[in-house]
């Protein structure tokens, strides 16, 4: 697979430097050290929804490229009915990232692909990260040998962020935007959205879009009105 400019091919909003470590600080200077080329372990990334498994996968990609190693990421969610080919397809680089290992559990042929892809990099000195939402032997993985494979890696858990730790890495990612959130916004938000980093980040998007077309600063009556539209458009389509 060949390279594209970063811009392009990484998403701008998940780098490392842009991921609120808190109590992952352990795991995520390993991943970055992994990247840079530095730490010759295998990963197996492993955290609940929510806590910035696909964020630190797509910032291990970029900060991999940016230290001038070739990057892929390989989301097996998407390949998982496919053929195994598929997935044997990959690989060849100096770093592959497979995320959502837990989606092939059960599925022979890709386990068998992701076995054989396994030992394929490993022959070929390639850096490997895994990321699932849980540990190899709880995923229900039912070929032994890829349990075992797995199980062999370097175990980086990601613990979810509190509540108010999300809080602050809204507030911040707003403030990069030039959006004020203040305590009575954030309560809102809270209260009536889900609060998960990905729900949130993606509620900040259409949040930004729709005050710069209404110009009109982000307060909880804004709030409101844009909870009711969205409300509406759903029983609309429904």
């Amino acid at each position: 697979m060949q390279q594209l400019p970063l811009g392009w091919r990484w998403p701008a909003q998940q780098r490392f430097e842009t991921f609120f470590v808190g109590v992952n600080g352990a795991t995520v200077d390993l991943l970055e050290r992994v990247a840079a080329g530095s730490e010759t372990a295998w990963v197996f990334l492993h955290g609940p929804e929510g806590s910035g498994r696909t964020h630190l996968a797509m910032a291990a990609c970029q900060a991999a490229s940016a230290a001038g190693f070739s990057a892929q990421y390989l989301p097996l969610a998407a390949l998982a009915a496919a053929q195994d080919g598929a997935i044997r397809g990959f690989g060849g680089s100096d770093l592959l990232v497979l995320d959502d290992v837990g989606a092939i559990a059960g599925i022979a042929a890709a386990e068998h692909a992701l076995f054989d892809l396994y030992n394929r990099c490993r022959a070929e000195g390639s850096m490997l990260v895994f990321v699932a939402d849980a540990p190899p032997a709880q995923l229900g993985i039912v070929l032994p040998d890829l349990v075992s494979r797995l199980s062999s890696c370097t175990q980086a858990p990601l613990r979810s962020l509190d509540d108010a730790q999300r809080r602050e890495v809204l507030r911040e990612r707003a403030e990069a935007r030039g959006i004020a959130l203040d305590e009575a916004v954030l309560d809102f938000l809270f209260t009536h959205y889900a609060r998960d980093l990905g729900s949130l980040g993606a509620l900040l998007d259409r949040v930004d879009r729709a005050s710069l077309a209404a110009k009109r600063r982000v307060t909880v009556p804004f709030l409101r009105q844009l909870l009711r539209e969205q409300r509406a458009g759903a029983a609309d389509e429904a």
